[in-house]
């Protein structure tokens, strides 16, 4: 049995509960990753979804403005590109990030046309020629440029006027930094909120892992504190959990346990107690034995004495391993049996264990799920147990009936029976009743080998509860009526038999089994 001295150190291993918040956490980890990540790269694509619909609207408008706009000066079509952009842009209003200019490509570099506001970032693009002259020179109605400033998304408009003036281009600006940077504020945001979450998971899963977790541990100590000197200790059940579960299944093994060690230790006890006694008297013939010349006489006494001795310890252990088997689950192997032809086999072997009048009471039919073998043996313990107790020529009664969900069969004799007193103690190891067993009737010592060591109803028992049943003891010699009982409805009660002349007050052993077909 493993103690606490034989476990491995706590230091050794990484315990349940950390691995469990270890993986916890893990996952929570990745999971508000992928949300902040998945968060930000929504936010820059609605920032660059609405920046192009932003600069495709302005550039649509300059381009309609341009086909149908009519100078409010001469009520006609414009024809120079600078009057053009002047009267657009004193129309427009633009977004904060939002640059909205002209250029007139009149000079080098060409000249701006804007609007009268000012543009809430570190370099506007008006005042940045060297990017001013890359949008003009760009093949391209749309781009990005990449400044140290900051970015910038653009889209132009040509103007080619009708007559010899110079050309222009409209330019849409937007200044997407602030738009970006608030995506980017917003992911940082998102992960102090998800470490302020992984902290308070780390508390609440150590705490809730700890209470999961608590039999289990339970368990562990419970484990560590077992001997073979005490399997007593339990673990409380609560709830209807998987943990329950585990308490529960522990507990079983632990009764299972106590179990077998109580058998064992009942075993050897037994032994002890019963063997000393025989042992004893072997020693005790041996050494007191003759050995001269003069002693054959005695000491043909002494072999058979030492003999006889030897036969009842070899009975003695078998019927203590037998009795140590009943423990084990394979003790009764339940087969398909005929009642009938089991119950007129029992007849047959017990009319040989002594000169009664023996009598087939009554016999079931049909079929049952019994071990042959186990009930042949326990019914034929009961009869020797009655032979045991009569006389020659008194009455024993063998028989088998059925009743709703249960098997009988029963041996009953006419012999000095049992007192109240001693009805449950004759079942016990070792144990003999002051009034039935070992106090025999006239004539019984002709019939038997001399008296048993108080193991044979205790065998029975095992056998009956083997089969979820039980041996039941009946004041009387009691036997059913002659009709056979029906197999569907209630059996009819038995009724004791008249007494005749000898008989004692009788006592009935019954087996009932449970009825499994």
């Amino acid at each position: 049995m493993a103690t606490a001295d034989a476990l491995p150190a706590p230091g050794r291993r990484i315990s349940a509960r950390v691995r469990i918040l270890l993986w916890l956490l893990l996952v929570m980890a990745v999971a508000l990753a992928a949300v902040a990540t998945t968060t930000r790269s929504i936010l820059l694509r609605d920032v660059d979804q609405r920046t192009t619909e932003l600069l495709a609207q302005e550039a649509g408008e300059f381009a309609n403005f341009v086909e149908r706009g009519q100078d409010p000066r001469t009520g006609a079509p414009f024809t120079e590109p600078r009057r053009l952009l002047k009267v657009f842009l004193e129309r427009q209003y633009a977004d904060p990030y939002e640059e909205l200019l002209g250029l007139v490509h009149d000079a080098k570099p060409p000249s701006v046309v804007r609007q009268k506001r000012d543009i809430p970032v570190r370099l506007p693009l008006y005042r940045d020629d060297r990017a001013l002259a890359a949008i003009a020179r760009s093949e391209r109605h749309t781009g990005t440029l990449d400044r140290d400033e900051g970015e910038v998304r653009w889209a132009k408009v040509a103007i080619r006027p009708g007559g010899a003036g110079p050309e222009g281009t409209f330019v849409v600006a937007f200044h997407a930094d602030r738009e970006t940077a608030r995506a980017g504020e917003v992911f940082r945001i998102l992960l102090a909120i998800s470490g302020v979450a992984l902290l308070m998971t780390c508390g609440i899963g150590w705490v809730v892992a700890g209470r999961i977790l608590a039999p289990v541990r339970l368990v562990r100590t419970t484990a560590a504190q077992l001997t073979e000197q005490d399997l007593t200790r339990r673990i409380p059940v609560r709830g209807r959990d998987d943990i329950s579960a585990l308490a529960e299944t522990f507990n079983a093994m632990l009764d299972r346990l106590e179990r077998a060690f109580g058998a064992q230790r009942q075993f050897v006890d037994d032994a002890g107690h019963e063997l000393r006694t025989p042992i004893t008297i072997v020693r005790g013939h041996l050494e007191l034995m003759n050995t001269g010349p003069d002693g054959a006489a005695e000491r043909e006494e002494t072999v058979r004495l030492v003999t006889d001795e030897l036969d009842r310890m070899s009975r003695i252990v078998e019927d203590l391993l037998l009795l140590a088997k009943a423990e084990r689950p394979d003790f009764v192997a339940p087969a398909p049996v005929q009642l009938a032809e089991l119950t007129a086999d029992v007849f047959v072997k017990a009319r040989t264990l002594g000169e009664r009048r023996w009598e087939l009471a009554e016999v079931a039919e049909g079929e049952a799920l019994l071990d042959a073998q186990r009930i042949t043996q326990a019914m034929v313990q009961l009869a020797q147990n009655a032979v045991q107790h009569t006389a020659v020529g008194q009455r024993i009664r063998i028989g088998s009936r059925r009743a709703p969900g249960l098997v009988e069969l029963y041996v009953s004799d006419t012999g000095p029976g049992v007192r109240p007193e001693d009805a449950e103690l004759i079942f016990e190891r070792f144990r003999r009743g002051t009034a039935r067993r070992g106090a025999r009737g006239p004539g019984a010592a002709t019939d038997t080998h001399g008296g048993g060591a108080g193991l044979g109803l205790s065998i029975v028992k095992a056998i009956a509860e083997g089969h979820r049943g039980r041996v039941e003891l009946r004041p009387g010699d009691w036997h059913a009526p002659a009709a056979p009982a029906p197999t569907t409805g209630p059996a009819t009660a038995p009724r004791p038999s008249p007494a005749a002349p000898g008989d004692g007050a009788g006592a009935t052993f019954a087996l009932l089994l449970e009825d499994t077909t």
